[in-house]
C-alpha cells in the first residue's frame, strides 16, 4: 500500500555529520526491492548487528506517519549501508537500488550546481562513473545468468552470412515460411515450432528515449535450430536468389 506524505524524524543519537549525508528510507528500499516494509525492517535489524561491530555505529532509526496517522518505525540508510543491506537481495533488486542511488546523487549534484553553492562541495559527491560502473557490474552478472542458455546460439546474421543473406533477409524468409512471426516488438516462433529446442532468447539492456535502461530480448538459434534453418534455406536457394 502506498504511503501518503510522510513525517519523518531522525533518531537524536545519530551524529550530526552523518545527518548531512544523503540517505534512503527503508520504505523506498522496500518499494524498489518489491518486498513488504516489515520484511525489510527485519532484514535491516538482523544485518545491523554485523554492521555495528565493524562500523562502530548503528543504523539511523526514525519514523513516519502512516495513513491512519500512527507513527511507524523507519530506517534512514546511507549509500554504504543501503548497499550492505542489499547484499541479501537478488541481483535485479540490487541493480535497482544502485541505479536509484545514481539518481539521488545526480539530483544532489544539480542542487549543488546552483549559483549560491560552493563549487568545492561538488567534490564531496561520489563520482557518477563509479556509480555507473557499480550498476554495470551487477547488471552484467544478471545478464550473464539470463544468457547462459543462449551463450552458444547463432544470430540470424551469422546463419544468413553463409548464404549471402543479412539477418533481415533471413528473418523475412522465415516469416514467409510461417516459421517465425513479429509480435510484441520482436521475432517469435509460430505455435507449430514451439518446444522443439530450436531457439532461445538473448537479453541485453538498451536506453529508452527517457534515458532509462530497459531489458530487451531477441530470438537466436540453437545448434539444432541452425541446422533446421540451414536445411530449409538449402531447399529454397532458388527462391531466395530470385527475391534478392
Amino acid at each position: 500500500m502506498k504511503q501518503k506524505a510522510m513525517t519523518v524524524s531522525i533518531n537524536n543519537s545519530v551524529n550530526n555529520n552523518q545527518d548531512a549525508e544523503q540517505r534512503m528510507t527503508s520504505l523506498e528500499i522496500a518499494q524498489l526491492s518489491g518486498k513488504p516494509h516489515n520484511d525489510v525492517l527485519k532484514a535491516i535489524r538482523k544485518m545491523e548487528i554485523g554492521w555495528a561491530k565493524v562500523a562502530q555505529g548503528n543504523f539511523s532509526l526514525g519514523s513516519y506517519e502512516d495513513n491512519n496517522g500512527q507513527s511507524r518505525p523507519c530506517y534512514f540508510l546511507t549509500k554504504a549501508e543501503t548497499l550492505f543491506v542489499a547484499t541479501k537481495f537478488n541481483d535485479e533488486a540490487r541493480a535497482r537500488l544502485v541505479l536509484r542511488w545514481q539518481e539521488l546523487e545526480r539530483e544532489r549534484l544539480m542542487e549543488m550546481l546552483q549559483p549560491k553553492q560552493k563549487i568545492q562541495e561538488i567534490r564531496l559527491l561520489a563520482c557518477d562513473e563509479e556509480v555507473l560502473d557499480e550498476a554495470d557490474d551487477i547488471l552484467g552478472e544478471e545478464l550473464e545468468k539470463l544468457n547462459r542458455e543462449s551463450r552458444f546460439c547463432y544470430t540470424p546474421t551469422e546463419i544468413g552470412k553463409v548464404f549471402g543473406l543479412d539477418g533481415r533477409d533471413l528473418n523475412s524468409f522465415l516469416s514467409d515460411q510461417k516459421i517465425i512471426r513479429w509480435a510484441r516488438g520482436q521475432w517469435q516462433l509460430t505455435q507449430k515450432y514451439l518446444h522443439r529446442e530450436l531457439t532461445a532468447n538473448r537479453y541485453s539492456y538498451v536506453h529508452g528515449r527517457d534515458g532509462r535502461r530497459k531489458l530487451v530480448s531477441r530470438l537466436v538459434w540453437t545448434e539444432k535450430g541452425r541446422k533446421f534453418v540451414t536445411d530449409l534455406v538449402n531447399g529454397n536457394v532458388t527462391i531466395l536468389r530470385c527475391k534478392n
